[in-house]
């Protein structure tokens, strides 16, 4: 297809049957997730929220999970009653929150990395656009990346989390739209609240998400060591990106970053200026320079101290569109979405200002 005549509107339609009945009590919802409710008293003389949590069970190296009877003793005495759905596979984030938030939840509490988070938004912003309802978004956070919470400056500890978030008044974030080409050749859209990417970012994901040692070390070594060796394959690609209305820019390059926040790649401060509530995006391009020279100012990025960088460009916009150059098979780059890669370029990202409510 030629590129000109590539259409990246979202696919038709709803993603959900928002009339779904959700019924609650200790039982199996199909084959993927299991759901349990908890019984509390919330604080005297306080308004009763309905909370809802997504736990993945394996973030962390399932460090959550063992520390569940803390984590559940917290949320009674913080929430009183709150509702605890487990995921078991890539996806049952989204469609678990779509059914807390269509089954009255005010508050959805993602526990879990930056992958739980992500889909866990997807679904509430999925349900706010069908139907108008709007839920809240909490993070208990643990996981190989946790860099939108990096950003968010939570305090340490499970009940001090979750204290902050029953304490916090909700406050209106930006998000993003993205649509791309997935791993099956159709046309896909999906929510993003930190760092949809492409190019590096998105072979590294795979590597990471892949790596028998997730959860085990540390996501800033895991992220660095894989991020060098992914370098060190990568082959520099060929592509045009338009900042809203602007001319296009042709770059070889390494990555784009379309930020939301500051952080990605277990604390790499990619977009050091990015705002959660601006209206815009930080967009970072990195363009083709010499390998050794750039792995060795990875350093850089840590600190957020790569912004006079040569291979640099950082540039602002409300939507942004990529596309691969000439040979699309070369240059159709891996896209990373919070962490997470599901296809391709071509791609467009949106921002939607203030359409998230966060409460943390």
């Amino acid at each position: 297809m030629p590129l000109g005549h590539w259409s990246l509107a979202p696919p038709p339609g709803p993603r959900f049957n928002a009339g779904k009945r959700v019924w609650f009590g200790k039982k199996t919802l199909g084959a993927s997730a299991d759901l349990t409710v908890y019984f509390g008293r919330p604080a005297s003389g306080e308004v009763s929220l309905k909370v809802g949590v997504v736990l993945n069970p394996i973030a962390g190296g399932g460090k959550l999970k063992r520390h569940w009877a803390e984590a559940a003793s917290s949320l009674n005495r913080n929430f009183g009653d709150f509702d605890l759905r487990e995921t078991q596979a890539s996806g049952d984030a989204e469609r678990l929150s779509i059914d807390l938030a269509t089954g009255g939840c005010d508050l959805v509490i993602a526990a879990g990395g930056d992958g739980t988070a992500s889909e866990v938004a997807d679904g509430l912003l999925q349900v706010q656009h069908e139907t108008g309802r709007e839920s809240a978004l909490g993070l208990l956070p643990c996981g190989t990346g946790i860099d939108f919470a990096r950003g968010l400056d939570l305090p340490h500890g499970i009940d001090a989390t979750l204290k902050r978030i029953a304490d916090a008044k909700g406050r209106k974030i930006d998000a993003g739209r993205i649509c791309y080409i997935d791993d099956h050749g159709a046309l896909a859209s999906r929510h993003f609240i930190n760092i949809a990417s492409l190019g590096l970012s998105g072979a590294t994901d795979r590597a990471v998400n892949a790596d028998k040692r997730k959860g085990r070390v540390s996501a800033k070594a895991l992220f660095f060591w894989r991020t060098v060796l992914e370098f060190v394959r990568y082959r520099f690609q060929d592509v045009r990106i338009t900042i809203d209305d602007g001319e296009p820019i042709e770059a070889r390059m390494a990555l784009v970053a379309v930020a939301n926040g500051k952080f990605f790649g277990g604390g790499m401060m990619i977009a050091p200026d990015a705002e959660l509530a601006d209206g815009q995006f930080d967009i970072v391009i990195l363009r083709a320079a010499g390998k050794l020279g750039l792995i060795r100012d990875i350093r850089l990025l840590y600190g957020g101290r790569h912004r006079n960088h040569p291979a640099i460009t950082i540039l602002r916009g409300r939507k942004v569109l990529v596309e691969p150059l000439g040979d699309v098979e070369k240059n159709g780059a891996l896209v990373d979405i919070d962490g997470e890669s599901p296809g391709r370029i071509p791609a467009t990202f949106e921002i939607l200002p203030g359409a998230l409510t966060l409460r943390c």
